[in-house]
């Protein structure tokens, strides 16, 4: 790296940090106005990127027309010169050819105009995304990040001052092009900025269907300098990702927008965005959202950007506090690790050493079988799904290309890699363009550059991905508290200190054994765990903690295990338990088992023996004969001894639809229908709201009293009696952005529906522009946002400073419903941001649970 180099991009970074740093517009339409012939372009008619061998002078030319308007900073004309755009052309041995070119022209001009005026000038090397989908199988991985690495190293030759992967629309090709950037960065020895700009499409989600919260999940921990958008549309429809970026991203932001979205016409494409208009929006984002690039892209030109430059000159970044928030990502959204109101659940059901079934379809290749079990166990509850293909004889990194490449589309949740083998980690890791979590690293073989925890530390660091960590050293599994923590903290330093790991982003498995063999040396094992997971919280708070729970019960029979594993569960999370790994529909709420039974798994768990008395053949007298179909005969009894209005509820709050219908019928002899719904089954409701706000129900759970509720509503509304008044208002309903849960907002359809009003249900995952759009469209009295999950209380705020943003507030009262809502978050905080008039008693107030 020259010294001259060295400076600019110092210089740049400074100006980074310090005030707003304006890029070119619109190359592709500058260059085509200038009519370059089919000789220009080598008969490869469209690709820009060979002008840069034969006209020089046009592509010059461009740059010059963006430096004469003021910009800080121009774009290399290598967009497409990438492994598949240059193979379209049957040109991929020039990649590196024509992106250095490319630099080199930019790098002329900005120096040129860099001297003439005595303002430093940059290139922000291009790369761009290429023709193919990684993610839906259309190239390679490896193929496609040497690809980027090529692109990479000829914009570095040519003095490329920042490298931008732009217009992103799968996040693995952008992963693959950031890897390829690093590799070729570390092979030239220069230290240059890393910019990723995804594309979203007016749908609210990338092409392949990426929330901005999984993009954002999956790309900051690759070591990126800076995050943001281009492309795709206008500044107006970017308003709500960049509101989520300012609200979580720990790196600086950019914003390249259309000049609008294109309104096609007999002439073709035109944008309609003007240049005051493009100057408005990004003055908006830089006071608002803090951003410290902003350009523009398709439809802007010189006029765009000599108008944006003069509106930003001498403003600074607006700061931010940006709440980081850790977790894993699918391609589709992220998860926390942290779930506010219950622990992350690791489904286990996709493990060839745990599950017989999933073993037996992955041996005899029924891929659709393996993909099904992954989606019982999101309808179970899981959070993430842990993918163990590890099985003697079998080539594992076959096995988990095929499966990991399934799950990347066909699971909504994140994936823990998890397997004993480098190469199939790598083989997962080159599949998924989430952020995956691998399992595990310890210090068996120590920690030496030739130990398997340092090559898979080093993958995890390539990837991004976080750890698993277990406290297992030379030694061997430690069992006691105080080994068990001094391997915990071995590990963390070695993460953070030499791998740059951070501690948010490691998982400790403080590891447990069986408590049930009756053996004198496993007896204090449950206590061990417990007290090792409090005094590890205790000394890390970031650190997330996590376990593989059906150890503890090894060796009762299931119905045995389900209590033990539920009670020793509840006694970790209160410990500070994070994540574990389990079957998450065999898991009880603490209030849906026997006292008698919670009280003597306690005592297994605390080695509570006592003379005359051991809990473990008191549990397992307890359970002799017993299966897990036993204990649901049992609650089943005793809902059936309860008063009919209580028996109700109680069927609701333990989600049990036996007898449901027959004990409806009674009450229908009693009372009219809505008063049932009204009085005592959304009383029920009620209960699992609190339940599930207090974390003493896990989401499973309320999914299955929400079907009863749902079973229940759909008996009877046959019986229910229609409004007459016609005519009192519509209300557009839908599930926010990133929840897919829609039984409550459909029963609040069918109440409404039967009560006269005109209800516009546009259902799940609703981006707030296309809840406006339908409320806008059906001319709506009120909006109504729905959600399960506590992010979607954070998205209804954010929704709701939309409409603020947007001029809406006093057009549209808004009703909030979730079980994650409180009535003091709702009434007080998002009353308070709202900025509509308080309504007419005839209406909703401003926002109202």
């Amino acid at each position: 790296m020259s010294t001259a180099q060295r400076d600019r991009v110092a210089a740049l970074r400074e100006a980074l940090a310090t005030r707003v740093v304006v890029s070119d517009g619109a190359m592709g339409t500058m260059l085509q106005e200038q009519d370059p012939t089919l000789e220009d372009f080598q008969q490869l008619e469209g690709c820009n990127e060979v002008l840069n061998a034969t006209r020089p002078d046009i592509v010059r030319s461009v740059h010059q027309a963006y430096f004469d308007a003021g910009v800080d900073m121009v774009e290399t004309n290598t967009f497409g010169a990438n492994a598949t755009a240059m193979s379209e052309y049957d040109i991929p041995d020039r990649i590196v050819e024509l992106s250095e070119s490319g630099a080199r022209i930019a790098r002329e001009v900005a120096d040129e105009f860099t001297a003439r005026t005595g303002q430093q000038r940059w290139v922000l090397g291009s790369i761009g995304p290429g023709t193919k989908l990684p993610t839906l199988g259309h190239i390679s991985y490896d193929l496609i990040r040497d690809g980027y690495q090529q692109n990479a190293e000829g914009l570095i030759a040519g003095g490329s001052d920042a490298l931008i992967v732009e217009t992103s629309q799968d996040l693995l090709q952008t992963k693959a092009a950031v890897i390829g950037a690093r590799k070729a960065l570390e092979a030239t020895g220069v230290d240059l900025p890393v910019l990723v700009s995804l594309a979203f499409e007016t749908t609210g989600v990338m092409l392949v269907g990426s929330e901005i919260g999984a993009a954002l999940t999956a790309l900051e921990p690759l070591g990126i300098d800076m995050i943001g958008l281009n492309c795709s549309t206008g500044p107006a429809e970017m308003n709500e990702h960049l509101r989520y970026l300012a609200r979580h991203s720990r790196i600086p932001l950019l914003c390249m927008p259309n000049a609008g979205l294109p309104v096609l016409t007999k002439n073709g494409a035109h944008f309609p965005l003007g240049p005051e208009g493009l100057a408005d929006a990004q003055q908006d984002f830089v006071t608002g959202y803090g951003l410290s690039l902003i350009g523009g892209c398709c439809g802007t030109t010189p006029a765009h950007m000599r108008e944006v430059v003069e509106r930003v000159r001498g403003l600074t970044p607006t700061p931010r506090t940006p709440q980081a928030e850790p977790g894993a990502a699918s391609i589709y959204q992220t998860v926390p690790f942290r779930q506010d109101s219950a622990y992350m659940a690791i489904g286990e059901r996709t493990n060839a050493n745990g599950s017989k079934k999933f073993r037996d379809a992955m041996l005899e290749a029924r891929w659709d079988d393996c993909v099904e079990i992954a989606r019982d166990q999101i309808r179970e509850g899981a959070h993430m799904l842990d993918l163990c293909i590890d099985y003697v004889g079998r080539d594992g990194v076959a096995d988990m290309e095929e499966l990991a490449g399934r799950f990347a589309t066909a699971s909504t949740l994140p994936i823990v890699l998890d397997s004993t083998e480098v190469e199939v980690i790598r083989a997962g890791l080159e599949k998924l363009g989430g952020r995956a979590v691998i399992n595990s690293v310890n210090f068996e073989d120590g920690d030496g550059p030739e130990s398997r925890f340092a090559k898979v530390t080093k993958l995890a660091q390539e990837h991004g991905a976080a750890l698993i960590a277990l406290t297992i050293d030379e030694e061997g599994q430690a069992r006691t508290v105080e080994k068990k923590v001094e391997i915990a903290q071995r590990l963390i330093a070695e993460l953070t200190g030499n791998w740059g790991i951070r501690e948010e982003d490691i998982l400790v498995d403080t590891l447990t054994f069986t408590i049930c063999t009756g053996q004198e040396e496993s007896r204090g094992d449950g206590i061990a765990t417990i007290e090792a997971i409090r005094e590890l919280k205790r000394r890390h708070p970031d650190v997330q903690t996590t376990l593989g729970l059906s150890n503890i019960s090894f060796g009762l029979n299931p119905a045995a295990r389900v209590v033990l594993n539920s009670v020793f569960l509840d006694e970790c999370v209160k410990a500070g338990l994070d994540s574990a790994i389990v079957h998450a529909s065999k898991i009880l709420p603490i209030a849906r088992l026997d006292e008698e039974q919670v009280q003597v798994a306690l005592d297994l768990i605390y080695d509570r023996r006592a003379e005359g008395y051991d809990p473990l053949q008191k549990l397992m007298a307890l359970f002799e004969g017993a299966t897990t179909q036993s204990l649901k005969a049992g609650r089943a009894e005793e809902l059936a001894a309860l008063p009919l209005d209580e028996r109700l509820q109680r069927r609701i709050i333990d989600g049990e639809k036996k007898g449901l219908e027959a004990d409806l019928d009674e009450a229908l002899q009693i009372r009219p229908a809505l008063e049932i719904v009204n009085n005592t089954l959304l009383e029920g409701m009620k209960v699992v709201g609190e339940l599930f706000g207090s974390g003493q129900m896990q989401l499973p759970f309320v999914l299955q009293s929400a079907e009863v509720m749902k079973t229940a509503v759909a008996h009877l509304e046959p019986h229910m009696e229609k409004s007459d008044a016609e005519g009192k208002g519509t209300i557009v309903l839908a599930t926010v952005r990133g929840d897919v849960h829609d039984i409550g907002k459909n029963l609040v359809d069918i109440i409404l529906s039967n009560n006269g009003y005109n209800v516009v249900n546009i259902g799940i995952k609703q981006p707030v522009s296309a809840i406006l759009e339908a409320a806008e469209q059906h001319n709506a009295d009120i909006i109504g946002m729905s959600g399960l999950l506590v992010k979607s209380t954070v998205i209804m705020k954010e929704n709701l400073a939309e409409l603020n943003a947007r001029g809406l507030a006093e057009r549209f009262p808004v009703i909030l419903g979730g079980a994650a809502l409180t009535r003091a978050y709702v009434e007080q905080d998002l009353h308070d941001l709202y900025q509509g008039e308080s309504a007419t008693p005839a209406t909703p107030s401003r926002a109202c649970a």
